[in-house]
């Protein structure tokens, strides 16, 4: 398990059970909605965290639900390498899912958008926050 590079303390115990929402990615779901975009991997995440919000109902099916009685025998090494590029995957369909939608609202209402400067700010943001650690 990979640990806090400051506290030295694992990363998964730290990690809470529910997610809360500010509402952006609400919005950009509602917006992509409005000008039939498919948003679906933006709209994926604001679904889970609905589902992550239910924690009381996801209590009661785990006890009926127990989940998988076998421990993973497969490559560790490889599963988080695949791991990583799905998430990489994810990152970049995001970024185009975004643009498709911001594309349809610039038709709709004649705006010239700076898709550069819009990708930077996106990096450091709450929706597409991202870093480029994947090689």
């Amino acid at each position: 398990m990979k640990s806090d590079d400051v506290s030295r303390e694992y990363l998964l115990p730290k990690i809470r059970d529910t997610a809360g929402q500010k509402g952006t990615g609400k919005w950009t779901a509602i917006a992509a909605l409005n000008y039939g975009q498919p948003v679906t991997l933006i709209g994926e995440a604001v679904f889970s965290r609905c589902l992550s919000a239910l924690k009381n109902e996801r209590e009661i099916a785990s006890k009926n639900l127990p989940g998988p009685t076998t421990k993973f025998s497969g490559d560790r090494t490889q599963f988080l390498e695949d791991l990583k590029q799905a998430l990489y995957a994810a990152k970049i369909v995001s970024y185009a899912q975004g643009f498709m939608l911001l594309r349809e609202a610039a038709k709709v209402h004649n705006w010239d958008l700076d898709y550069g400067s819009i990708a930077l700010m996106w990096r450091g943001g709450c929706i597409i926050r991202s870093v480029s650690w994947v090689k």
